[in-house]
């Protein structure tokens, strides 16, 4: 019997992962989607190398929280689950994390190069740079080496939630990159506004070494989107009246 976690985790899960690929994040079954209900102590997550063609309800596997103990599925969890299992345990504002392969966000990582701010459109989701940690070392591999994954991009913030919250992507080196956001799906979003925005870096540098615009604007477009004085957006776009004038 599955363990109670809320209402829709389960089913916001399966739809992020099977979005990987219609969004052209992921080749074969290269990345994975969780999501976590802190209140029951666990996280739901894709099993490892299921095609996401295949994918169901049924295959996701729950894990807990407290020492990454699958507790409801049968298949084995994504390799990458300890990685997970980690930015949850270190971050607590996140309620969802991916991970992905997609090509000019692993550049990146592989280049081991910072994305950076170079205009409006990476300032309006991540408040800075989107950061690359260092290598792993050969202990880090050798012993637990998806958990140090994940301990490397909390080294790399600092440990800081908030600034998890402000720039919630990191690239680790020679991998690729993790998002993360509020809910399994807003991590989904983060990631393809990484791939996105590493894509259009790439293009300006090859055209200038550009420098970026001045941070006024980056502040202001990110505060339009994000905190307290943020207005863009509808509270709930899908029921909202169009009104004259």
């Amino acid at each position: 019997m599955s363990p109670p976690v809320r209402d829709g985790l389960r089913q916001e899960v399966l739809a992020a992962n099977l979005a990987i690929p219609e969004v052209g994040l992921a080749t074969l079954t290269w990345g994975n989607v969780s999501g976590v209900d802190r209140e029951a102590g666990v996280f739901v997550i894709k099993p490892s190398g299921v095609p996401y063609s295949d994918l169901t309800l049924e295959h996701l596997v729950t894990v807990r929280l407290s020492d990454g103990a699958v507790i409801d599925g049968d298949l084995r969890p994504s390799t990458d689950t300890e990685t997970h299992r980690c930015l949850y345990l270190a971050f607590p504002s996140i309620g969802g994390v991916t991970h992905t392969h997609s090509t000019h966000a692993v550049a990146f990582a592989q280049a081991r190069r910072d994305i950076p701010v170079l205009g409006t459109t990476h300032a309006d989701t991540f408040n800075g740079p989107i950061p690359v940690t260092a290598d792993l070392t050969a202990e880090q591999c050798a012993k637990d080496y998806e958990y140090n994954t994940g301990q490397v991009i909390v080294d790399t913030l600092g440990g800081d939630d908030q600034k998890a919250a402000e720039v919630p992507s990191a690239l680790v080196a020679g991998h690729g990159p993790f998002t993360w956001g509020s809910s399994a799906r807003k991590s989904l979003e983060h990631a393809i506004i990484c791939e996105a925005v590493a894509d259009i870096a790439l293009h300006t540098m090859a055209l200038s070494p550009a420098a970026p615009p001045p941070p006024h604007l980056l502040t202001r477009h990110y505060t339009r989107k994000h905190g307290p004085s943020a207005y863009y957006g509808n509270p709930d776009s899908t029921r909202a009246t169009v009104r004259p004038g």
